[in-house]
């Protein structure tokens, strides 16, 4: 879970390098909220950079963290401050390997990484 708080801390101060370096090389997000599904450092930052430019006064407060089999589960508000749930998944050496956000409401929210 330390990972997951990091992430939070991560976005909260803007550190998109720091940020980056929780990831595992070849990490892949899916993104329920906008409909897309990426992969890589490159299109981590490409999707990341704007979110962390634009963020809303109480983006990024935790809601909600629970581990889930060998995963963590968050609600958070997202840099709109919208309630989202991530499903985080970790390798081995405990870098972010996967991550399906989706908005907090949504019925699929609770599944576990594909």
């Amino acid at each position: 879970m330390g990972v997951v708080v990091d992430w939070l801390d991560c976005c909260r101060n803007r550190d998109l390098d720091a940020l980056l370096d929780l990831y595992a090389e070849q990490a892949e997000l899916e993104c329920a909220c906008e409909g897309m599904r990426i992969s890589g450092r490159a299109a981590l930052a490409d999707y990341w950079e704007p979110k962390l430019l634009g963020v809303s006064d109480d983006a990024f407060g935790l809601e909600e963290i629970t581990p889930q089999g060998d995963g963590v589960v968050i609600d958070y508000l997202s840099y709109e401050s919208r309630p989202v749930r991530i499903v985080f998944a970790f390798d081995p050496q405990g870098k972010i390997s996967f991550m399906r956000c989706s908005p907090a409401s949504s019925s699929c929210a609770s599944q576990g990484p594909a």
